[in-house]
């Protein structure tokens, strides 16, 4: 189990380490330069953004005329947003299981 923590966090290192710098921070395009907010809404819409752009070269997932820091806060807090949006359902206890039997194999497995 720790070998497998291990390798994914080598992998993590290993491609963080590609991520340069976006020369267009700071640079105005077409609509101007993107903060907090637009950030907020482009990681809310990314699953979205995702599927188009699979199929329109003109849609992107990201604006890359940001002003940095800002942007980036904004679109983890909306990606994040679909993780608060599913909700939390709540789950089966052993409690449920009225046979004994089902119960002690579930809780040898923890599966429950």
């Amino acid at each position: 189990m720790k070998l497998r923590w291990l390798a994914l966090v080598a992998l993590a290192l290993l491609l963080t380490g590609c991520a340069g710098e976006n020369p267009l921070v700071g640079t105005v395009g077409k609509s101007g330069v993107a903060g907090f907010w637009a950030g907020l809404w482009h990681g809310f819409i990314c699953p979205i953004a995702f599927v188009l752009s699979l199929f329109n070269a003109h849609v992107t997932m990201y604006e890359v005329h940001n002003n940095g820091g800002w942007y980036n806060a904004g679109f983890i807090l909306g990606a994040g947003a679909w993780g608060m949006l599913r909700g939390r359902t709540p789950r089966p206890s052993l409690k449920q299981f009225s046979d004994d039997s089902i119960r002690e194999e579930a809780g040898k497995r923890r599966i429950l």
